[in-house]
């Protein structure tokens, strides 16, 4: 990677680590509050839920809009809503602003996610793909890694409050380095198509994407597949280590650690190593199913943290084969409409893993729960291998016989 291509992901990992504060705080602020884990669970709803349902619109806007003035966009009125949600909080009190200000950040960066979606594949054109998604998902999992032990320090030191003064110094700097990187850059962006006709338009033109172009249905499927372990693992991971295994929270923590440390040594190696996509995609579906597997039916805590460790490191080895696996597929002009739904379709096993752990909640139910998933993710990664490849064919066999 060149020198200046390093403030790019830069800015990426600064506002990765803002929001990353952001999650960090709301359920934690408002449990401390409230006293109740329902009012906690209710505020992490509504802080997260409208990443999700607003993608396909903001998709549809990096095709009308420059997708690097969204992202600066994104990044300065993040900051903007920090400071302005404080504002409110010291003039009219109440703990709902925090929320408020999280929903709107929430948006916001869905906004920069889509952007950033956009202007990879424009900007890095004679970069291998895979290296670069591999570099820009580190400078994810950085964020990801450091936000909350960030977060957990400045609640050390200060009130909540000034823990989101700092989310939103760190969204300006963000925007800095991005203005940086375009100022010393000389890469020359494709300007978007202007406008035309109604809004619901770009929304028909994704779906059909999704449903007639070759392979994006497959891609889908594996994501939505994957995304059912990625969310039971969200969703119980607390649990099983401190509940049903009886560890320490020091040792959910180092497990936690562990997550991020394995995540990073796969994204070296996925950046430095020529494998091809197949590859990637074949070998991290595989690892993330025996992962589910030995996490849902091992006995043993140190049994379950080989699982966990085989689902979180291999995850982002997994988005970097789907991320550039659609980036082939979707056609450049409809990127951002297509991208944006295509995210949205990939995460909605997510809320409904939760919602089955949340109906099978008894300790000892959450193993056969996790497996269960592990089964249903492989019956649809089997779909696509074998299943759909044998009707194309048997398709493309009659339509032949027939002529």
């Amino acid at each position: 990677m060149r020198s200046h291509s390093q403030t790019f992901f830069a800015s990426l990992f600064l506002a990765r680590l803002a929001d990353q504060i952001l999650l960090f705080l709301v359920p934690l602020v408002i449990y401390q509050t409230t006293r109740k884990v329902s009012w906690s669970g209710l505020a992490f709803t509504a802080e997260t839920l409208p990443r999700y349902l607003f993608f396909p619109l903001l998709g549809a806007l990096c095709d009308r809009i420059s997708p690097l003035k969204l992202m600066r966009v994104s990044q300065i009125y993040r900051a903007v809503a920090c400071l302005g949600g404080m504002a409110a909080y010291a003039v009219f009190g109440g703990i709902g602003w925090l929320v408020v200000l999280s929903a709107c950040c929430g948006v916001l960066t869905s906004q920069g996610v889509v952007a950033r979606e956009v202007l990879l594949p424009q900007i890095f054109k004679s970069q291998r793909f895979e290296k670069v998604l591999s570099y820009s998902q580190l400078a994810d999992q950085m964020g990801m890694v450091l936000g909350p032990m960030l977060a957990a320090l400045l609640l050390g030191w200060w009130h909540w409050q000034w823990a989101v003064v700092a989310a939103a110094i760190l969204f300006l700097a963000a925007d800095m380095a991005l203005a940086l990187w375009q100022r010393t850059s000389r890469i020359r962006l494709n300007h978007p198509e202007p406008a035309s006709g109604p809004w619901i338009l770009p929304l028909k033109t994704a779906l059909a994407h999704v449903l007639h172009l070759p392979g994006l249905k497959q891609v889908i499927v594996l994501a939505a597949g994957e995304n059912l372990i990625i969310g039971v693992t969200l969703a119980t991971s607390a649990a099983m280590v401190t509940g049903l295994h009886h560890q320490s929270g020091q040792y959910y923590a180092g497990l936690q650690t562990a997550g991020a440390i394995a995540t990073v040594i796969i994204l070296l190696a996925v950046a430095h190593a020529p494998w091809s996509r197949k590859t990637l995609g074949l070998l991290s579906f595989t690892a993330i199913f025996a992962g589910g597997l030995c996490a849902g039916l091992s006995p043993s805590s140190w049994g379950y943290a080989g699982g966990f460790l085989l689902i979180t490191g291999f995850d982002k080895m997994f988005n970097v084969y789907i991320r550039s696996a659609r980036q082939q597929i979707i056609p450049s002009q409809d990127y951002g409409k297509t991208t944006g739904l295509v995210i949205l379709l990939n995460n909605l096993t997510q809320p409904l893993a939760g919602i089955l752990v949340a109906v099978f909640s008894a300790p000892k139910q959450t193993g056969f729960v996790i497996v269960g998933l592990a089964l249903c993710m492989a019956v649809l990664g089997l779909a696509v291998a074998v299943v759909l490849p044998f009707f194309r064919r048997r398709g493309a066999l009659e339509q032949t016989s027939g002529i």
